[in-house]
């Protein structure tokens, strides 16, 4: 079985009101055709369809505060409640004394020690490597991880001869970072592209950053874009993706695009949804420590997840 982990950040689980969650706004064709219909909301947060079902986890882990990505992605790589070892809830980076148990028990080692195939499957430009290289470790937890397993990180080479994916899918911006070579794509073929990474490996990741940014900017024009563009390309992962021995799990570790009306986090339940097998097992993705060890049992690999 492989398992493509569709992380997306800053995606909670709102009210329906269009005014300010644009869920309700977006088209979603492909999500809502994968709930027949439906998108889950505040008042209904499991959806069940023919092929899939979508869910909320909780982000808050039992720790006050408005829950942040470092603790949050590391809950989720790691399977240990971050925020509950660090004492609070920290973001946008790993804090310092985490990296360590993050490095040890994340997702893409634990793949990779039991002999299988992993891969985050972003591209990075050129001016990103030359800030990694100037020492700093102010880095997402989905990077970090990943190179702490000894995975190399995707190059705008990778992206040109369509190996990778743009953290927009569509590559807008790389010819002004200076890949002239990179041209654009639609979201759909950027999906196709990522599903054949998807069927050479065991485990794979994209990060999809920009729900968090749209949702800190409380446009909703661009907020409804990003989501668009994310349906369009679920819909290419789906177009090349054989749902009888690949399960796709799309998890987001706090809420903030769903309520435009604040700039900040907020404490609603995070955005869960499992297409192709294993659906029934969505019930036991609660919070965000659940993730690594669903992950590790779907692998056949080994969980060393503590719990709570």
């Amino acid at each position: 079985m492989k398992l493509f982990l569709l992380f997306l950040d800053g995606v909670g689980i709102g009210a329906t009101n269009p005014d300010h969650n644009p869920f309700f706004r977006a088209n979603l064709r492909t999500l809502r055709g994968l709930l027949d219909g439906e998108l889950p909301h505040l008042r209904s947060r499991n959806h069940e369809g023919k092929h899939s079902v979508c869910f909320g986890v909780d982000a808050n882990l039992g720790v006050d505060g408005l829950p942040q990505s470092g603790t949050g992605q590391a809950s989720i790589f790691t399977g240990e409640n971050a925020a509950r070892h660090f004492g609070k809830h920290f973001g946008p980076y790993i804090p310092t004394t985490l990296r360590p148990m993050v490095a040890e028990k994340n997702l893409f080692t634990r793949v990779r020690k039991a002999g299988k195939r992993a891969l985050l499957v972003n591209a990075f430009p050129e001016p990103f490597f030359e800030y990694t290289q100037s020492g700093t470790r102010r880095l997402s937890a989905t990077t970090f991880a990943s190179l702490s397993a000894g995975l190399p990180l995707l190059t705008a080479h990778d992206l040109a001869s369509n190996r990778a994916v743009s953290a927009d899918f569509v590559r807008n911006r790389w010819p002004e970072m200076g890949h002239q070579d990179v041209l654009p794509v639609s979201a759909h073929d950027a999906g196709i592209h990522c599903a054949s990474l998807v069927r050479e490996n065991d485990f794979t990741v994209f990060d999809y950053w920009l729900p968090d940014h749209a949702g800190h900017s409380q446009d909703m024009d661009r907020a409804v874009r990003v989501l668009d563009l994310f349906d369009e390309f679920l819909d290419g992962v789906m177009t090349g993706t054989d749902l009888r021995d690949t399960v796709i799990l799309g998890i987001s570790d706090h809420g903030n695009i769903e309520d435009l009306r604040t700039k900040s986090h907020t404490r609603n339940p995070s955005l869960g949804f499992l297409v192709g097998r294993r659906r029934e097992a969505a019930q036991r993705i609660r919070s965000l420590t659940d993730v690594a060890p669903f992950v590790s049992e779907c692998l056949n690999i080994s969980s060393t997840h503590m719990g709570g």
